[in-house]
């Protein structure tokens, strides 16, 4: 997840009020100072730093906690309404009948974004999606969006040679003047030269874009902001998109930066896949950022050819007991589809499967790196040992060692993994909050898990 270190710091503010049922100055000033230093240490604006902290100061203060609820949550439930409000609403998105012009400087991933953005509208949408390449600055541009999209079924217009853009989008725009939404990829600079200005403002000129759309790297931080108000004043920027948020300590400050300009983001990209792209929708992101789980946008995650009925049979011998290793080869190869361990967990509330969402970075790539060699190991297993993992004795162990290239350790380590998932999944069975959680995100109620 992105801004992980910011995570930590918040709910260590939060956890000043651990065990306190009333707030006192000396609390509230440490509370304060805490919450401020966590936001101008992930590079959040200094003014919108002190606003926000004040107001939070100030509603811990004067609004009383809901019946039943703890100093502490209620202190998260504020920082997390305050930093919704800082990021702003939701910006809708028309599905069809839309044509985007992406911009943005050199080196900000703006093809690879084009190529995702064009990927994420076929998915959700189920609209033909066509893009036009018209950087002719760059080489390889073209032959990279091609690469890019390539069995995707977005079609790519580009005419490698040719030196006028205007004349690649006029052609391209009669070209796929049947498609639904149709995406114009133009060249970057180090800086808005005049050349690049006047380059610009011809191509949105022939385009009539209905969207403009700024890619920005969110390392460029704070200055994210003075980038974004100029493009909107050369082209009218509509929407933003924010790259490479989960390499970044300063992804604060692109983002509030952003969102003070009145280009609102609209999207947000977190890794190198074409399908590393979301909707950016601030209660969502920021729920994910405190560790209160994005169920809804686990589903958005789940791939068009993940097979819906095998994720409901392996749910319910999960909440049954009944979980085998063949059962934990198939959930291994659906969270593959999904991303990685990081993503996965960043969707789930921390309090889910016994808090695993509080794993260290480091600690969620042991684990990818672990799932990646038990799929190894499974592969050198009989179908009866998948299915009987209580078969696997001594002489058994060492053979699935040799033919899988692990040791016996590791093997053992498997089977440790194993039984301590059909424990974690017993001591949920009867857990009313994780059923519901469960239900919200694979719509079912608890006849169909057996527990009706």
């Amino acid at each position: 997840m992105a801004l992980d270190g910011l995570k930590r710091r918040i709910l260590g503010s939060a956890g000043l009020l651990k065990g306190k049922r009333e707030i006192d100055e000396d609390t509230l000033k440490e509370l304060s100072k805490s919450l401020r230093r966590a936001l101008l240490e992930a590079d959040f604006n200094v003014r919108q730093t002190k606003e926000l902290t004040e107001k939070v100061e100030r509603r811990v203060v004067e609004e009383e906690p809901r019946p039943g609820t703890k100093l502490e949550t209620h202190a998260m439930n504020i920082i997390y309404t305050e930093l919704v409000r800082m990021l702003g609403p939701p910006r809708d998105i028309r599905p069809h009948n839309e044509t985007i012009l992406m911009v943005g400087l050199y080196g900000q991933g703006k093809t690879t974004t084009t190529a995702k953005v064009a990927d994420w509208w076929r998915r959700r949408h189920n609209v033909r999606v066509s893009v036009i390449e018209a950087d002719t600055h760059r080489p390889g541009a073209y032959e990279q969006l091609c690469q890019l999209l390539e069995g995707t079924g977005v079609g790519v217009y580009g005419e490698p040679g040719e030196g006028d853009a205007t004349k690649i989008v006029r052609n391209g725009l009669k070209e796929f003047s049947n498609s639904d939404v149709v995406i114009i990829d133009t060249a970057g600079r180090d800086s808005l030269d005049n050349s690049l200005r006047d380059e610009l403002v011809s191509i949105a000129d022939i385009a009539n874009a209905t969207e403009r759309f700024l890619v920005i790297d969110a390392q460029v931080g704070q200055a994210a902001g003075p980038v974004a108000q100029t493009f909107h004043d050369l082209v009218g920027v509509t929407g933003t998109i924010v790259t490479k948020l989960d390499g970044t300590a300063r992804g604060g400050g692109a983002l509030s930066a952003v969102s003070a300009t009145g280009a609102p983001i609209v999207f947000v990209g977190e890794g190198e896949r074409i399908q590393d792209l979301e909707k950016f929708e601030s209660d969502r992101f920021i729920s994910r950022l405190l560790g209160m789980g994005d169920i809804k946008g686990l589903i958005d995650l789940t791939p068009e050819d993940l097979d819906q009925d095998e994720a409901m049979r392996i749910t319910q011998r999960m909440m049954s007991g009944r979980f085998t290793l063949t059962d934990m080869y198939s959930q291994m190869e659906m969270m593959s589809k999904i991303g990685t361990m990081d993503k996965l967990l960043s969707h789930l509330p921390d309090s889910m499967f016994g808090g695993m969402g509080n794993l260290s970075t480091g600690q969620k790539r042991q684990m990818q790196s672990n799932l990646e060699k038990f799929r190894i190991i499974m592969d050198s297993m009989t179908q009866l040992e998948k299915d009987e993992p209580t078969l696997l004795k001594s002489s058994r162990i060492r053979r699935i060692a040799r033919g899988s290239g692990a040791t016996e350790k590791d093997v053992k380590g498997l089977l440790a993994q194993w039984n301590r998932s059909k424990k974690m999944m017993r001591g949920m069975k009867g857990d009313r909050r994780f059923r519901r959680q469960m239900q919200s995100m694979m719509d079912f109620d608890d006849s169909e898990l057996g527990m009706g």
